[in-house]
């Protein structure tokens, strides 16, 4: 089977050519005549099987047909992340440029004024965090009655932002009489229930196991102490055959001092995380893919949907606390028929961690100690890392509080929440016994820096309530 047996138009399929590709993916051969056909649809496919294209280019040409309004968008693609939204509108500029499309990025990070004046002049496709398009849209900016198409991508990962209710209002205001595509890697029982919701007789699309990782990728468990991660990965990265690689941690403090360790070990690597800018995340993935460097340490805010080709490895400094996040992770390497290797560190800590990725993948990952991973001595005493442990966090936590400080007023814990949650802590400290707590004030807090500096999901959107009160171990 190729592009011109599944229906598309000859502009479209001149972009497709002229883009290399002529044989559809699985997702791609079954989801495009559907949706030409005006069908709802359900798709379940992991990560590097096509799925964008797979609703882009009908998209394309269904558009291709009517003319756009000021302040309302024909057709909607939701998105979690930045970066996936950025992506989506790579893809619709690439296929679409034999067709007189306009569309419009709504997403924090970058200029509200140019996104408006985008609206302004009537967009055909609209691509949009939900964060974003609900602070649009209650200001009155923009008008959602004349969307005829939605999208709603990576719905897993909107439900594990806490996007859901957002989608949920966002779909009330499109019109009842309207085409809706759902994708997603798993279908938990909430997913399933916004799917019977909100979408008509749909036609379900699997190509893949749900939470099954690629049998392209070569996986194994790296047994390490945690005082010798840093050691045991710069021995890795010099000794395995790592064309390029991604590796993940699971806080952002941690991505900036293991970039800036492996820098000083002379390797080319860059950093992408949620205190990083739109444009600086952009321009290093952009640094990334044409090998200027070859090693990206990233936070979870890469690890679904990013689009990186030639990934030959992919490391987990930091094993992954949610085990969906497993799966998209090692997805960035094996992409598209090609294969690639995934190491996970474990320490003692991560037992559990490891005991439920194992679950949700259905097989056991091979266990292998730091010297067979390596297949060579144990790192040298000069390769040590020569800062202090602890040190470095705590010396980058101004940055990332003045990252918080620029989030947008609408994503900030409200003042009724503030106060619910520092009332109790105030009471405590107007106590007898606040004098004798107030010595252990420093071990607190350093047990409490992730709060600051925690999982970095590539939030967008409104931050639930339950993440407003913090945990004192």
């Amino acid at each position: 089977m190729t592009f011109a047996d599944l229906g598309l138009s000859d502009e479209l399929l001149r972009a497709v050519t002229e883009a290399g590709y002529d044989t559809p993916t699985p997702i791609q051969a079954q989801a495009i005549p559907s949706v030409l056909m005006m069908r709802d649809i359900i798709g379940i496919a992991q990560t590097g099987t096509g799925k964008t294209a797979s609703f882009v280019l009908p998209m394309i040409d269904i558009l291709a047909h009517g003319r756009s309004r000021a302040r309302m968008p024909r057709s909607l693609i939701l998105e979690p992340t930045r970066e996936l939204a950025a992506q989506v509108a790579e893809n619709f500029e690439k296929y679409g440029k034999y067709h007189k499309l306009s569309m419009a990025l709504l997403i924090g990070g970058v200029s509200m004024g140019d996104q408006l004046a985008a609206l302004e002049k009537g967009v055909d496709v609209l691509i949009a965090t939900p964060g974003r398009l609900m602070d649009l849209f209650g200001r009155g900016k923009i008008m959602l009655n004349g969307c005829s198409l939605l999208v709603i991508d990576e719905a897993d990962r909107m439900l594990d932002m806490g996007f859901i209710p957002d989608i949920e209002e966002i779909c009330t205001k499109l019109p009842a009489q309207r085409q809706t595509l759902l994708f997603s890697a798993t279908m938990p029982p909430v997913i399933k229930k916004l799917a019977d919701k909100f979408l008509s007789n749909p036609k379900s699309i699997e190509v893949a196991r749900p939470a099954s990782a690629s049998t392209n990728i070569t996986q194994r468990l790296v047994k390490v102490d945690a005082r010798k991660k840093r050691d045991t990965l710069s021995k890795m990265l010099r000794e395995a055959d790592v064309t390029s690689a991604v590796i993940f941690c699971n806080r952002k403090t941690t991505v900036r001092d293991l970039n800036k360790s492996l820098q000083r070990d002379g390797f080319k690597s860059g950093e992408i995380h949620g205190d990083i800018d739109q444009g600086s995340r952009i321009a290093e993935l952009e640094r990334f893919r044409a090998g200027t460097v070859n090693i990206l340490v990233a936070s979870d805010v890469a690890a679904r949907g990013l689009d990186i080709k030639g990934v030959s490895h992919v490391f987990n400094y930091d094993a992954p606390w949610h085990p969906d996040d497993y799966v998209h992770r090692i997805g960035r390497t094996g992409r598209a028929g090609a294969s690639g290797v995934a190491y996970t560190f474990v320490t003692e800590a991560d037992a559990e961690a490891i005991d439920n990725i194992q679950k949700l993948i259905g097989t056991k990952i091979e266990v292998v100690g730091a010297a067979e991973a390596i297949a060579s001595a144990e790192p040298t005493a000069e390769s040590a890392p020569k800062t202090p442990r602890g040190r470095k966090p705590r010396a980058a936590k101004p940055a990332a509080q003045a990252a918080v400080a620029d989030e947008p007023a609408a994503e900030k814990p409200s003042p009724a929440r503030r106060s619910r949650a520092q009332k109790p802590r105030e009471e405590a400290a107007a106590s007898p016994a606040a004098a004798p707590r107030a010595a252990e004030a420093p071990a607190r807090q350093r047990r409490n820096d992730h709060q600051d500096d925690g999982p970095d999901e590539g939030w967008n959107g409104p931050v639930p309530e339950f993440l407003n009160f913090g945990f004192d171990a």
